[in-house]
């Protein structure tokens, strides 16, 4: 029986195309360059803050993401960001009687922009506000400490395989990868993939169903 659904934040709820736009504004080259590079580091199942590198060696992405800040130009989550299904499907989540939470590799001031959007979610955190990151066990851990029932009755939502699924799935929870983003559709007929995920889905809207059989 699940009991809980906790949901990565990045390409799962929200459309990363405005901040990665907005990141390859601020160091200066053309948005489809950027793209192209992180596609390549996403390709190569490296951890895609290393495409800053090819850019500017040395980025220090805390500073730049501080001068962003300064500058007025610093992170901003709107409901434009939100994919299409987000809200009906959480929604229709706790009308189930599921506890719905929210965590990813954020920031802080990404936490408090998510909280601001009133999303139906009973909880929302993230790696900067609790000082630990995906795939660290440290934070499923952390989701099992605050999402009800066993680690086994706690489903985790994600789109990528190595910082979502497979540490998910060592720390006892069940795990759904959806084919949504770079690397949701990369890795959506990984074989890996296909050894480890509970479910594999194409919309948020597949969730209710699937886990009212359960």
């Amino acid at each position: 029986m699940v009991s809980a659904v906790v949901f990565d934040v990045g390409e799962t709820l929200l459309d990363d195309s405005r901040e990665w736009g907005a990141w390859a504004d601020w160091i200066g080259v053309p948005r489809h360059t950027f793209s192209a590079v992180l596609g390549a580091v996403t390709a190569a199942g490296r951890d895609n803050v290393e495409t800053f590198q090819y850019f500017r060696p040395g980025f220090d992405l805390a500073r730049e993401r501080q001068l962003r800040e300064e500058a007025g130009l610093g992170e901003q989550i709107d409901e434009g960001d939100l994919y299409p299904d987000v809200r009906a499907a959480l929604t229709a989540l706790r009308a189930d009687g599921l506890w719905v939470g929210i965590a990813g590799n954020q920031t802080a001031r990404a936490g408090e922009l998510l909280r601001a959007l009133d999303l139906p979610a009973d909880y929302i955190g993230t790696s900067g506000e609790w000082g630990v990151a995906k795939p660290q066990a440290g934070f499923f851990h952390r989701i099992i400490e605050i999402a009800p029932g066993h680690p086994d009755q706690i489903v985790y939502v994600g789109d990528h395989r190595d910082h979502d699924l497979l540490p998910a799935k060592a720390a006892g929870l069940r795990a759904a990868l959806i084919r949504r983003g770079p690397w949701g559709y990369l890795w959506a007929e990984d074989p890996i993939v296909g050894a480890n995920a509970d479910w594999v889905i194409n919309s948020l809207h597949e969730l209710p169903e699937l886990l009212l059989a359960q």
